[in-house]
């Protein structure tokens, strides 16, 4: 899991790159303008930046100068609507590792956040995930366990003994002992958004649950089953 801050003054367009990112795995915090990333970024907890260049109050191009003369280890994705070479040069030049125009593919975007933070050396949680079977708990790395439902717990299971790798709906809908036929797939993704809120309501920390297009879930975290 990287935790990411995300500067994006387009609210819709922030709250979908928000959601899309968190669901990869990621921990986001999604500002509208300069002056609240400012007050919202932490070096050091934030790892990698995702920037849009157009905003109400400044430019993000200046933003990006002022992070690379503080010398962060910090990963700066540029992700914006001015498509011209002489821009994408600019940011490029400026300190930016990566410029995005807004007419990428969300793929792509997550392949970019990815080998960033790979080359950073930003990957994986440190500690591990406990999915306590006896108490029915989750506990995340260094923070307070977290009371599962029965479903709750029969969901995670069956992700957590994917031991990292993908983990198709068929087989978390046959783990709830449902006829994957007739099962309605909407009340898995109602089932999974609510774990997510959990987690995040009970301790603060995002749910490292990589939700894979068309496919199923892959836990990124570090992960001691008991």
């Amino acid at each position: 899991m990287t935790h990411i801050i995300l500067l994006e003054d387009e609210r819709l367009l922030r709250e979908d790159l928000t959601e899309f990112l968190v669901n990869q795995g990621h921990s986001v915090q999604a500002v509208g303008s300069i002056a609240e990333f400012e007050s919202g970024f932490v070096p050091g907890r934030h790892l990698i930046a995702i920037l849009d260049l157009g905003l109400p109050d400044g430019d993000g191009m200046d933003v990006i100068g002022r992070l690379r003369r503080d010398n962060l280890r910090l990963g700066i994705i540029v992700l914006t609507a001015r498509m011209a070479i002489r821009d994408k040069v600019a940011g490029l030049q400026s300190g930016a590792d990566h410029y995005l125009t807004k007419t990428t593919d969300m793929d792509i975007l997550a392949a970019t956040v990815d080998a960033l933070a790979r080359r950073l050396d930003l990957g994986g949680v440190s500690g591990d995930w406990v999915l306590d079977g006896d108490q029915k708990q989750l506990v995340a790395p260094g923070l307070p366990p977290i009371e599962l439902s029965a479903q709750d717990y029969t969901v995670l299971k069956a992700i957590f003994d994917g031991q990292g790798q993908s983990v198709s709906k068929k087989t978390i809908v046959a783990a709830l002992g449902e006829d994957f036929l007739s099962y309605d797939l909407r009340r898995l993704d109602t089932q999974i958004n609510r774990l997510r809120r959990k987690v995040v309501d009970a301790t603060g920390a995002d749910l490292p649950l990589k939700t894979l297009r068309n496919e199923g879930y892959q836990f990124c975290g570090a992960v001691a089953p008991r």
